[in-house]
């Protein structure tokens, strides 16, 4: 006979999957709750890491209608669960994993696809959305510095050869080339 304690954590866990884009399966045996604070921390606000009991996650998943985690619930389980940035999450449990070798990686779910531990280190290897949003948004802003350093190297070059200031220079211009076609029509006659 289930009690309410696990009919509740059941519950949470079930809940935990459904409103995650990611989860990863993790063992944790010879962290120290230090280390787990690390990672935990490492992992941000939007991604929760709980340690689980196998059993209870085993019926989470399947009230879930999850399956990747059939046959890796065995040992000491934690699961990433992801709400916020996959590839930001599984690159903070990616790089926690090589420094720290206790954790091991055994699975993972990522918008209803079962990954592998292969699976998740790719998933890792990708462009977290906020840099690609920042390197969007770094693109855009490109061309206008670009013609801003262009403009002042212009603006630098002909006050060396004219030795006067560029703005006066830049004044000249408009005139000398409305003058350019005049003298070319002159000499075509």
């Amino acid at each position: 006979m289930a009690t309410p304690t696990k009919v509740s954590a059941v519950e949470e866990i079930t809940t935990d999957f459904k409103e995650s884009t990611a989860a990863v399966l993790t063992e944790y045996r010879g962290l120290t709750v230090a280390q787990l604070k690390e990672l935990r921390r490492s992992l941000g606000q939007d991604t929760k890491y709980s340690v689980v009991k196998n059993t209870l996650t085993g019926i989470a998943a399947k009230e879930a209608g999850i399956d990747a985690f059939e046959g890796q619930l065995a040992g000491p389980t934690a699961i990433a669960f992801i709400k916020g940035d996959a590839v930001a999450a599984a690159k903070s449990l990616t790089d926690f994993a090589k420094t720290n070798p206790q954790l091991i990686i055994k699975t993972g779910i990522f918008e209803g696809n079962a990954l592998d531990a292969s699976g998740v280190a790719a998933l890792a290897a990708l462009e977290s959305r906020e840099f690609q949003l920042a390197r969007v948004a770094g693109v855009l802003k490109a061309p206008m510095s670009m013609l801003a350093r262009t403009a002042d190297a212009l603006r630098m070059k002909l006050e060396e050869e004219s030795g006067a200031p560029a703005d006066s220079a830049a004044e000249e211009a408009p005139a000398a080339a409305e003058e350019a076609p005049a003298a070319e029509a002159a000499t075509e006659e």
